[in-house]
C-alpha cells in the first residue's frame, strides 16, 4: 500500500525500489545558485508554499552524479545528498527510474504542488467522507485516547526490561509500542497485538487500506460496544452521530483502520532513530529527564535530522519544466533536512532548534494522518523509558548504524536499562 505521500506503505519491505523509468531526458538539471547564508536556526521563515519552479542556469558541474542505487550509498546516503543539494538540485537517476528533488525549498514545493501526485493512489477511502463530519468534541477526544494507550503500553513495555543487564530497544520496545498503542486505544484485546502488527506489515495502512481480515475481526467488537458501550476510542466511533446518525459498521471498521495502520512500520523507524539519537547525546537525554516538555522539540529535531522515509515518491500530471507528464519524482527527505541553506549546522542533533520544520510526515494536502500517533506515542514511550529505567543508557561498543535506503533507521538499539 502507498502512504499519502507516495511511498511504499508503513509495512513494506526496505528493498532497494524500482521505480518506473521516465523517458529519455539529459541527465542533470543546471544548479540554481546556493543561498549564501542558511536560514536562522530560530526563525520560523518557510512562509506560503508556492508551486514547484525547476531550477535553471549554467551547470555547476559536468557530466552527472551518482545513482542512488550504486555501492555505498545505502550504507551512508549524505555524501550524495551533498553533491545532488550543491551542484544537482534537479536530476534524472537513470538506474533509478526517477528525478531526485533534494533542497529543503524545493522538496516542500513539490509535496504541496498539486501537478505532482502520489502515484498509483487507488481508490480514496470510504471513511474520507465521515472524518469530514465527525464532531469536533470527538475529534478532541481522539488524541486523550490515543495517549492513554500508548502511556499504558510504554510502561508495561518498559517494565519488562527493569531487570535486563542488557537489551535491544528495537525488538523489545520500539517494534511493539505503535502497534500495541493503538490496540489499548481502541479497547482490543492485548493478546492481539502481534496479530495487528503483522497486518500493519501486509497491507493495513493509515489510508484505510483494508487487510482482508480487519472487518471479520472487529466486528464483533463493534456489536459489544454499541450495546455497552465503555470509555476506549472504539466506543467513541460507535457512538459518534454525525448529522445525527450514527456511522454504519463500515465506517467504524475504517475509521479504526486508519489508527491501527498509522501504527506501522514508518513509527517504529522513527521512534529507533529518536532514542538512538538521546542515547548518543547523553547531556540531551539528561535535560529532557530534569524537563520532560523538551520531549517534543527533540522529536520534532530527530525527524529532521533522521526522518524515517528518506524518498518520497509523486508523478507529474502534465510537463513541468525538463520533468515530463507521467514521470516520477522523487522527494529526497533525509537531503533536505540537512539543507544548509536552511538550517544551520544540520548535521548537528539540536534540541533548541526552533524551527526544525516539517516534511518528514509530508507537506499541504499530503500530511500524514499518523503524525499526531506517532508524536504522542513517542513522547509517551520516552517518558515510560526514563521512569522506569532511570538508568538507562547505551550498551558499550559501537552503535550499529543506520539502514535502509528508503526507509532508513537502526535495525538494533543496544542498552543498559540498569
Amino acid at each position: 500500500m502507498l502512504c499519502p505521500h507516495g511511498l511504499p506503505g508503513e509495512g513494506a519491505p526496505t528493498a532497494t525500489p524500482t521505480l518506473p523509468p521516465a523517458p529519455a531526458h539529459p541527465s542533470a538539471i543546471p544548479s540554481a545558485p546556493t543561498p549564501s547564508a542558511p536560514t536562522p536556526s530560530g526563525s520560523p521563515s518557510d512562509g506560503p508554499c508556492r508551486p514547484y519552479t525547476p531550477p535553471c542556469g549554467p551547470s555547476a558541474r559536468a557530466g552527472a552524479p551518482a545513482s542512488l542505487l550504486d555501492a555505498g550509498t545505502e550504507r551512508d546516503p549524505h555524501p550524495l545528498y551533498r553533491t545532488l543539494r550543491g551542484d544537482f538540485p534537479l536530476v534524472h537517476d537513470e538506474p533509478f527510474g526517477a528525478w531526485l528533488v533534494s533542497r529543503y525549498a524545493d522538496v516542500r514545493a513539490v509535496l504541496a504542488d498539486p501537478r505532482l501526485v502520489a502515484p498509483s493512489p487507488g481508490p480514496v477511502p470510504a471513511h474520507g467522507a465521515y472524518r469530514a463530519v465527525v464532531s469536533p468534541a470527538l475529534r478532541d477526544r481522539v488524541p486523550a485516547a490515543l495517549r492513554a494507550g500508548a502511556e499504558r503500553t510504554a510502561y508495561v513495555l518498559a517494565s519488562r526490561l527493569a531487570s535486563r543487564r542488557e537489551a535491544d530497544l528495537v525488538a523489545e520496545f520500539c517494534q511493539w509500542l505503535p502497534a500495541a498503542a493503538a490496540v489499548a486505544a481502541l479497547g482490543l484485546p492485548y493478546e492481539d497485538t502481534a496479530r495487528v502488527h503483522a497486518w500493519c506489515r501486509t497491507g493495513l495502512d493509515h489510508l484505510g487500506g483494508r487487510h482482508p481480515g480487519l472487518g471479520a475481526y472487529l466486528r464483533p467488537h463493534i456489536v459489544r460496544r454499541r450495546a455497552h458501550p465503555g470509555d476506549d476510542l472504539l466506543s467513541e466511533l460507535c457512538a459518534a452521530r454525525p448529522g445525527g446518525r450514527p456511522l454504519p459498521d463500515e465506517a467504524v471498521t475504517e475509521l479504526a483502520g486508519t489508527v491501527l495502520g498509522a501504527a506501522g512500520e514508518t513509527t517504529a523507524r522513527a521512534l529507533a532513530s529518536f532514542l538512538a539519537n538521546l542515547l548518543d547525546h547523553p547531556d540531551r537525554l539528561g535535560l529532557i529527564r530534569a524537563r520532560p516538555e523538551l520531549a517534543g522539540a527533540a522529536w520534532a529535531e530527530s525527524l529532521r535530522r533522521d526522518p524515517p522515509l528518506q524518498i518520497v515518491a509523486r508523478r507529474a500530471l502534465e510537463p513541468i519544466g525538463p520533468i515530463p507528464e507521467g514521470a516520477t519524482v522523487a522527494c529526497l527527505l533525509g537531503a533536505a533536512g540537512r539543507d544548509p541553506a536552511r538550517f544551520a549546522d544540520p548535521d548537528r542533533y539540536d534540541i533548541f532548534r526552533a524551527d526544525p520544520g516539517d516534511l518528514a510526515y509530508g507537506w499541504g494536502p499530503h500530511h500524514c494522518p499518523g503524525a499526531r500517533l506517532a508524536r504522542l506515542t513517542a513522547e509517551a514511550g520516552l517518558r515510560a523509558l526514563l521512569t522506569v529505567l532511570p538508568d538507562l543508557r547505551g550498551a558499550p561498543g559501537p552503535r550499529p548504524r543506520p539502514e535502509g535506503l528508503v526507509s532508513r533507521s537502526p535495525r538494533t538499539l543496544p542498552v543498559c536499562p540498569r
